[in-house]
């Protein structure tokens, strides 16, 4: 049975590269519709899957007025075709439909249109940008927290950064996970006893001692991550993490580290740790540690053979690079 009360809006646009945050997103858009019409139906197909005539034939409307969620994902790539009828569509939605579209927020310009469309006929927006900050990482697990009905504190907040690494995924399952075995209260000593295998060898513990120059610790570090299952990528994505905190609080000079907190948006504990293991680093060697965990990176993600020899000699590299004038 309909609900006329809580009828979605037809039009939906999802914006941004976040794919967490997308695929919540559009789980919200079907649930709402499902409020409306618990039999509504769920169509999500590619743009570049298309074509004009089975576009045309998905948004019209139904003779038995049944509810539907229509996806298309990827409107970024839509061909001008594809992105007049979207656009068309926009001026007069269909009784009984929600269309939501997924644009990443650049590509074509046909697919812009598609987006200037939407938002002029009212579209509800829903923001996914991509999480590449630091501190955009940090407000994401806070929210994580909060959202399973949890607190926390900024220490227990980098501590389990530190033990999970940047995956949106796995952050948001620890913090859930954690809400329920803490009880609610997610200190640091909650985080560091519920990942407590994986967070004293992490990518970060591996990190840590490989910008300080230490080959034999890092090495040490770095074998027993992998004897502990941490994904090849988490290791290398903490090795560029550290460089380049590194290499900013290094061009930022011997500030105030609560001054260089607020200028580069990183917590103050961060930049303390930073400044540390910035000592004896030169510009040349932090040139080459920044190739160094760039080419990494690629290598854990296909061009090496194998991904573990990639890490330790990423090690070595970096240890090299310390000792550079």
């Amino acid at each position: 049975m309909n609900s006329p009360s809580v009828l979605p809006p037809p039009l939906q646009l999802v914006l941004g590269e976040e794919e967490l945050l997308i695929e919540r997103a559009v789980r919200a858009i079907l649930e709402t519709a499902r409020l409306a019409d618990a039999s509504a139906d769920l169509t999500r197909l590619k743009v570049a899957d298309l074509t004009g005539p089975e576009l045309v034939e998905m948004v019209s409307p139904s003779l038995f007025a049944e509810g539907r969620v229509i996806v298309l994902d990827a409107a970024h790539e839509a061909t001008q075709d594809i992105a007049a009828l979207v656009v068309n569509y926009t001026k007069s939605p269909a009784e009984g439909i929600v269309l939501a579209v997924v644009h990443n927020g650049g590509g074509r310009k046909a697919g812009k249109d598609i987006v200037a469309a939407m938002k002029k006929s009212g579209a509800v927006v829903t923001e996914c940008a991509k999480i590449t900050k630091a501190a955009e990482r940090e407000a994401f697990v806070r929210n994580e927290i909060r959202r399973a009905g949890g607190k926390t504190d900024p220490r227990a907040v980098a501590a389990l950064i530190d033990s999970v690494g940047s995956d949106l995924r796995e952050l948001a399952a620890a913090s859930a996970q954690l809400v329920a075995d803490a009880a609610g209260d997610v200190s640091e000593e909650a985080v560091r006893r519920y990942h407590r295998g994986r967070a004293d060898v992490s990518g970060f513990a591996v990190a840590e001692k490989a910008v300080t120059g230490d080959v034999a610790g890092a090495m040490e570090a770095l074998r027993w991550a992998m004897q502990l299952g941490v994904p090849h990528v988490l290791v290398a994505d903490a090795l560029a993490d550290a460089v380049r905190t590194v290499a900013r609080v290094a061009g930022a000079g011997r500030a105030d580290p609560f001054k260089l907190a607020g200028e580069l948006g990183m917590p103050a504990w961060k930049v303390k740790k930073a400044l540390a293991q910035s000592r004896g680093w030169k510009p040349a060697g932090l040139a080459a540690a920044m190739r160094a965990v760039a080419d990494v990176n690629a290598d854990v993600k296909g061009v090496a053979a194998d991904a573990g020899y990639a890490l330790e000699r990423a090690v070595l590299r970096l240890a090299e690079a310390h000792r550079q004038d």
